[in-house]
């Protein structure tokens, strides 16, 4: 349950930096509310899954999750690069995660 936690607090970091980069491209400012409930709910699961996973793999496995998740998001979304170099460097990444999850 705690690393479906995990996963969902990574998640919720992605929206977190979707609305971020909506709140600066369209100056919207009501979305600073969402952007709040976003990171509020991301750090409170994350939380909740440390009560069970040791602090550092669960740190740098939702921080993982952010950095692919918003990168990705960017690609598909948001027309950035989408060069081999970025792609193997987030899928590094991924593997990174991947690891941690086996070795603990």
């Amino acid at each position: 349950m705690a690393w479906l936690l995990l996963l969902l607090a990574g998640l919720l970091e992605v929206v977190g930096v979707v609305i971020l980069n909506e709140i600066t491209r369209t100056k919207r400012k009501w979305l600073v509310i969402l952007l709040a409930i976003a990171f509020i709910c991301s750090f409170s699961t994350l939380k909740l899954a440390m009560n069970d996973i040791p602090m550092g793999t669960a740190y740098a496995i939702w921080s993982g999750i952010g950095t692919a998740g918003g990168t990705l998001v960017g690609m598909m979304f948001y027309n950035e690069s989408t060069n081999a170099k970025r792609i193997f460097f987030i899928a590094l990444i991924i593997l990174s995660i991947v690891g941690l999850k086996l070795v603990n």
